[in-house]
């Protein structure tokens, strides 16, 4: 496989974003949904169209964590004859779309696989590292082991049942940012996100994470202008697989899925707007009620 001279990580991406005052978007895809090359293609558009962040999904027979508009569509990516090395030839095509590509994957195909021999075919495919909803940090020795000789990223999951020792334990595994799940459940699209997300991120925030990115049930601009409030990337994929769905062919599903991603990149653009500015808001109350003494210090304060 020929690999890009520079691979752009999600963590850097992230921090590019915050650079520019904002959060990411992270999109999700199924890879083989509807086929192979549908799913790349659909994938640049969302890429062309405002997501930073790519996340392929690896179908798989059990999906624990998916709600039933994933489960469907990875269904009929098995059905369709996905196999695992479809997910790496995906990564390769769109290594270069001018976002890091992780993978989404259950841990059970990744041990079948193999894990050292994974690690290193989805570096040599160009791909940023793995988002893992089933592994605990407790038994991913061996994960942990192999993305640290291909310098992969590994992207764990925290809840709002997560105690703080748990958090502290899985912000300290991961590498790259932490995933936050905002609510209990599968995924799907949702009427709003879970209340606890923003306690959450904040609780994890405390837990020493640099990155939290907010994931479940984001499928509107005004939800994702909600979250990138106070998160540092905002993840979809439900609303994503639905538009595919809900297409006509595949030219119809590239401009659905593009025209959401265009409407959620906006929403993130101005939901982190307005932070920064109730930021500086309070900063400036903040700066008014200390007086001249304050204005004089402020420099040394920090």
């Amino acid at each position: 496989m020929t690999v890009p001279a520079t691979l752009s990580r999600s963590a850097g991406a992230i921090d590019d974003a915050r650079g520019q005052g904002r959060a990411v978007l992270v999109g999700y895809l199924p890879v083989g949904y509807p086929d192979l090359a549908t799913s790349v293609a659909v994938a640049r558009a969302m890429v062309d169209a405002g997501v930073d962040v790519l996340e392929l999904g690896l179908p798989y027979s059990d999906p624990l964590m998916d709600g039933p508009v994933i489960q469907r569509a990875v269904d009929a990516a098995l059905r369709g004859g996905f196999r695992t090395r479809d997910v790496l030839a995906a990564v390769e095509q769109l290594a270069t779309s001018g976002a890091p590509v992780l993978v989404m994957t259950y841990w059970n195909p990744i041990d079948r696989y193999g894990v050292d021999r994974f690690a290193a075919d989805l570096a040599s495919a160009g791909g940023a590292g793995l988002i893992t909803p089933d592994l605990i940090p407790d038994e991913a020795a061996d994960w942990i082991a192999a993305s640290d000789q291909q310098d992969l990223e590994r992207v764990f999951l925290v809840a709002p049942s997560s105690t703080d020792d748990r958090l502290r334990s899985t912000v300290a595994a991961g590498r790259g940012w932490t995933y936050a799940a905002s609510t209990m459940g599968v995924t799907g699209v949702r009427d709003q996100v879970g209340g606890g997300a923003q306690a959450l991120v904040a609780r994890t925030r405390a837990a020493g994470a640099d990155r939290v990115c907010v994931g479940l049930g984001v499928s509107t601009g005004e939800q994702a202008a909600t979250v990138a409030a106070y998160a540092d990337g905002v993840i979809v994929g439900s609303a994503f697989v639905r538009a595919i769905a809900q297409a006509g062919d595949d030219a119809g599903a590239m401009t659905a899925t593009a025209a959401l991603a265009a409407e959620l990149a906006d929403g993130v653009r101005r939901g982190s707007a307005l932070a920064r500015g109730t930021s500086a808001a309070g900063a400036a109350t903040a700066g008014a009620a200390s007086g001249p003494v304050a204005t004089g210090t402020s420099e040394g304060a920090s």
